[in-house]
């Protein structure tokens, strides 16, 4: 099914699709499709007879990580070629970017490549690759991918040298930023100071667009 965006989505997307389903590998606990009932990871073959029309902007794989490891490549070949005759945008958002180089070829020539970094430090909340190698493979040479763009969500504590020198390695064409917004969160990790994260801002709009989600408002404008 396509979906219109709404809720906490990214404003520039208009719909959302997923093909692959159920439980992420990812496990992140701070991610909102934990509030839903999850099955073992599966491809739903149905999903390709959606009409995607032309001129959408589509996140393919919102609410699963379609580039983990434990997605099998055919899967993925699949929604890519489906992808592929309809005349949309499609960002293919992943924390396992060493898989793009895999599939470089097959992406539909309207694609935005891109990857979550909630911040520079490492923890253990989630069983994700090291943010450090989520950038390592990333600023990798893929001459078919030109288009790419970095989200700081849900943003946690973070050194503003560090991720801003990680961030202008990569060369996003923006830079998405957003705070956690699980109201009924059974977690925790440290959130920035509004000082630290307006200084991150003057940081990246040096060398990129800055898009700010509504979420964010709690930290930088004290809102609740």
């Amino acid at each position: 099914m396509l979906n219109k965006q709404k809720g906490n989505m990214y404003g520039f997307v208009t719909h959302t699709w997923n093909v692959i389903k159920g439980k992420c590998p990812h496990d992140c606990p701070y991610c909102y499709m934990k509030r839903f009932p999850q099955g073992e990871l599966r491809f739903d073959e149905k999903e390709l007879k959606t009409n995607l029309w032309d001129g959408n902007f589509i996140f393919v794989g919102s609410s699963c990580d379609m580039f983990t490891d434990d997605v099998p490549s055919e899967w993925i070949h699949k929604i890519l070629d489906y992808c592929g005759l309809f005349d949309n945008t499609y960002l293919f958002q992943t924390k396992n970017p060493k898989r793009f180089y895999e599939f470089q070829s097959y992406f539909p020539e309207k694609t935005i490549t891109g990857i979550t970094l909630e911040t520079n430090r490492e923890n253990d909340l989630a069983n994700c690759p090291p943010r450090s190698a989520r950038v390592d493979w990333f600023i990798e040479d893929y001459p078919l991918l030109k288009r790419k763009m970095v989200t700081i969500e849900p943003i946690m504590d973070f050194d503003v040298t560090i991720l801003s020198e990680w961030i202008k390695k990569i060369n996003p064409e923006f830079v998405n930023i957003g705070a956690d917004s699980n109201k009924k969160k059974d977690y925790s990790f440290p959130e920035p100071s509004e000082f630290k994260i307006n200084n991150l801002i003057k940081e990246l709009e040096k060398f990129t667009k800055v898009n700010l989600k509504d979420n964010l408002n709690r930290l930088i404008e004290g809102k609740k």
